[in-house]
């Protein structure tokens, strides 16, 4: 109703609604966590890609930090103060880490033989429930994909 998309439309304006997703990413980051503030805005060489630019652009804030190491990839957690699209995808791509099985922002084919997609998972969305003001996290566990390429990666199984 317009009550409940006024109350959530308010709480992302003001960020205060949390968004936490996991990811796994191509190589090791440097830190354990960290900021990434940078404008993001449409790819002029390919329409549908988003890019980290200052034309045309808007302002994007996405944190991290390092849940898992393993031997050529990094399990992060990121928490989104904007909601861009493509956000995480791009920021991860800018810096060096593109999301493992993502297509569009990596280089290469996925070394993971039976994995369909990014792997990014939104994990916990927390709001301010518009009527009653009570705090509301909801958590969804992660699919049994992701669960399965974990195990594979802290094993250091290959796929393929």
């Amino acid at each position: 109703n317009d009550l409940a998309h006024r109350g959530l439309a308010e709480q992302i304006q003001v960020h205060s609604f949390t968004r936490e997703y996991q990811a796994v990413v191509y190589g090791a980051l440097k830190q354990e966590n960290g900021t990434i503030d940078a404008p993001i805005g449409r790819d002029p060489n390919d329409r549908k890609r988003m890019t980290v630019t200052a034309q045309h652009a808007r302002n994007a804030v996405t944190h991290y930090r390092v849940a898992a190491r393993y031997d050529g990839f990094t399990h992060v957690v990121l928490r989104l103060e904007t909601g861009r699209t493509h956000q995480i995808r791009v920021h991860m791509s800018s810096i060096g880490h593109p999301l493992l099985g993502d297509m569009l922002y990596s280089s290469g084919k996925s070394p993971f033989k039976g994995l369909q997609g990014q792997t990014l998972h939104a994990k916990t969305i927390g709001i301010i429930h518009p009527r009653t003001g009570e705090y509301l996290e909801i958590d969804a566990p992660l699919p049994e994909y992701f669960e399965e390429l974990l195990q594979k990666l802290e094993n250091n199984i290959q796929l393929k």
